[in-house]
């Protein structure tokens, strides 16, 4: 059987850099020719660039988490990620879907068991501030007081979402944005008791602000975001939700996008 040299060729240098990348990688073991030592060289430049990009773009995402664990071991935290879950296209901003669960998963950051969640909510914000500008249709809300429930449909500003922690991850954001000592004291009260807090996530012009809401809101909100059928939704309400006053909040915090009526 002849062997295509370019295809062997090709195979080396997939298994060099293959090499170079995992995270046991030893360097000065991989290069065996001179132009593997030019390749190794390239590829360890590169190495250091993608460790550094993977610390600034998870850090522009996850602020929360790099502000709890310190810069340095927040770096480490990203290159590990980079490893286990790279990008696969251009714009690294959306990169990272997957870090929270990567911090819940790591056996060394089970001593913040918070961390995760803050890192959900930090990216839930990053996502938001990303979404599409979309305004309010306030023209359309009037279809509630004419339409039969069963055929409109309750969108959501894009960007929205819910959080939901057993810990005070909003509190936690908060005191770790400001230098505030009370702040800290109150985060630590509010661990020791084991405070949870769902967070609702939406755009104020530019920004994304999290909001703590109760459980009824959260579990509406996120209901909605899966199924925005409003009829069913307020069939599945839970106890004691007040949809006038979820809707008032909806709109005064632009929550919602339209009510649009489904076909007949």
């Amino acid at each position: 059987m002849t062997i295509d040299p370019r295809h062997a060729e090709a195979e080396r240098q997939r298994r060099l850099v293959q090499r170079l990348l995992a995270p046991d990688a030893d360097p000065e073991g991989l290069a065996t020719r001179e132009h593997d030592a030019r390749a190794l060289r390239g590829l360890q430049a590169y190495r250091a660039n993608a460790d550094a990009s993977a610390a600034r773009a998870l850090a522009g995402a996850h602020p929360t988490v790099e502000k709890l664990i310190g810069a340095d071991d927040f770096a480490l935290l990203a290159r590990d990620h980079w490893r286990a879950d790279p990008p696969q296209h251009g714009d690294l901003g959306e990169w990272g879907a997957g870090f929270a669960d990567f911090v819940a998963a790591d056996p060394r950051l089970a001593e913040w068991p918070w961390l995760a969640d803050c890192a959900r909510l930090d990216w839930a914000l990053h996502r938001c501030e990303r979404a599409a500008d979309t305004g309010v249709d306030a023209s359309s809300m009037a279809r509630l007081g004419d339409t039969d429930p069963a055929r409109l449909v309750l969108v959501l500003a894009d960007g929205v979402a819910v959080v939901e922690s057993a810990w005070p991850i909003a509190m936690i954001r908060a005191a770790h944005r400001g230098d505030d000592e009370r702040a800290f004291i109150a985060v630590s009260e509010a661990i020791a008791e084991g405070k949870a807090e769902a967070v609702l996530v939406a755009r104020d012009g530019w920004k994304a602000v999290p909001q703590v809401v109760d459980a009824a809101c959260a579990a509406w909100t996120r209901r909605l975001l899966h199924e925005p059928d409003l009829a069913a939704a307020l069939a599945d309400a839970p106890a004691g939700f007040d949809f006038a006053a979820w809707l008032a909040a909806a709109l005064s915090h632009a929550w919602v996008k339209e009510i649009r009526v489904l076909a007949d």
